[in-house]
């Protein structure tokens, strides 16, 4: 299997947002922006056992909603800051549509959509 038939993906998240970029179909070599995944958060509770298993299952619905832009994925790079990176790459191992996806991560501050494409462009073609 070449490089280039492989579904590569790149996620920019930190927690509260989320930019898939990948390739629009196998022929094309340029990576582009898939698209923005936002994650409100958790409201104010004054129970912090609810408001704990409401941020969990929030965050669980964004890391659903980023892996549904990526059908089949091959390999995904994940960057960012904090350690939301490490959450979703388990989540990720632990979903079976998922668990054969070669995962990478790196850690950076937030770029702009171009920067992004470009980055992530540069960890695939080296």
């Amino acid at each position: 299997m070449t490089t280039h038939t492989k579904k590569q993906f790149g996620v920019w998240m930190d927690q509260h947002h989320a930019i898939v970029t990948g390739r629009k179909g196998p022929e094309n070599d340029d990576f582009m922006i898939l698209g923005h995944v936002k994650n409100a958060g958790a409201q104010r509770n004054s129970n912090e056992n609810a408001a704990n298993h409401e941020e969990i299952a929030l965050t669980r619905k964004f890391f659903k909603e980023i892996a549904a832009i990526m059908p089949n994925v091959d390999e995904v790079h994940v960057t960012g800051p904090g350690q939301v990176q490490e959450q979703f790459i388990h989540f990720l191992s632990e979903t079976p549509q998922y668990k054969h996806t070669a995962c990478t991560e790196s850690t950076s501050n937030k770029m702009d959509d171009e920067k992004l494409v470009a980055f992530i462009g540069k960890q695939f073609n080296g």
